[in-house]
């Protein structure tokens, strides 16, 4: 088997990946900004980052960042894997980029195109939003005494560890360009899915929906963020809270 480099591999995904691939036999390196032997800040490339690679014949792109510069850590992967002579290179991206309007779904565009015209093989998977974001939102909001949500929204939350076996799964075979997308077992309106929060964490908070506005807004009311013709994921939001919550 040859060996496989994993991006953001101590991150929410990553980290699955990595212990799924190595588990099934796999050689893994983890690349990321602060591990050891190969810390890198893709943004930068140099010369970390073409140590990081020799000798890899699989790259799985988990690395991401709302906060900007995935273009260029794109940019930075990609000549870093031609220079190695990579084979494959695996890109988890977000159903809707080219649906709505928002400017991290914009770059996750972008870079599935600076992929696509890498002249590596390639495979692209597009999922829904993963359970620990919603967790996240929803954490934040109810610090207040009401849970402020954008009205009229829905969303499909799957499970980050099926995504990664679906992930590790095809970063363990042939470059399969765009693979269908996979979405979460049900499309649930924001405050269904906040109200089962609240019941998890043993709080009560009055649910708000608050209007919004922008093209970005009016995508996510549309549903272009959903895929339910492809709901394949089994672990609900539920399922999901009573593990985190119970641990």
């Amino acid at each position: 088997m040859n060996t496989t480099l994993v991006t953001g591999g101590t991150g929410t995904l990553g980290r699955h990946v990595t212990e799924l691939l190595r588990a099934a036999g796999h050689e893994v390196r983890v690349l990321s900004r602060s591990t050891q032997p190969y810390a890198v800040d893709l943004r930068e490339g140099g010369a970390g980052l073409d140590r990081a690679l020799a000798g890899v014949g699989t790259v799985v792109h988990c690395a991401s960042s709302p906060r900007g510069g995935d273009e260029q850590a794109a940019h930075n992967l990609i000549g870093a894997a031609r220079r190695a002579g990579a084979g494959h290179l695996v890109y988890i991206s977000i159903v809707g980029v080219d649906r709505v309007p928002l400017g991290y779904y914009r770059t996750k565009l972008a870079v599935e195109r600076l992929i696509e015209d890498s002249g590596l093989g390639w495979t692209v998977l597009r999922t829904t939003q993963f359970h620990d974001l919603l967790l996240r939102l929803f954490q934040g909001v109810g610090k207040l005494p009401v849970m402020p949500l954008p009205a009229g929204v829905s969303d499909q939350p799957v499970e980050v560890t099926e995504v990664a076996a679906r992930l590790a799964a095809l970063a363990a075979g042939a470059p399969s360009g765009r693979v269908t997308d996979m979405g979460g077992p049900e499309v649930r309106t924001l405050p269904d899915l906040a109200r089962a929060y609240l019941r998890a964490a043993g709080l009560r908070r009055p649910v708000v929906g608050v209007p919004l506005a922008g093209a970005a807004y009016r995508g996510f009311r549309a549903g272009g963020h959903l895929t339910p013709g492809r709901a394949v994921g089994r672990g609900t939001f539920e399922d999901f809270l009573a593990r985190r919550f119970t641990a």
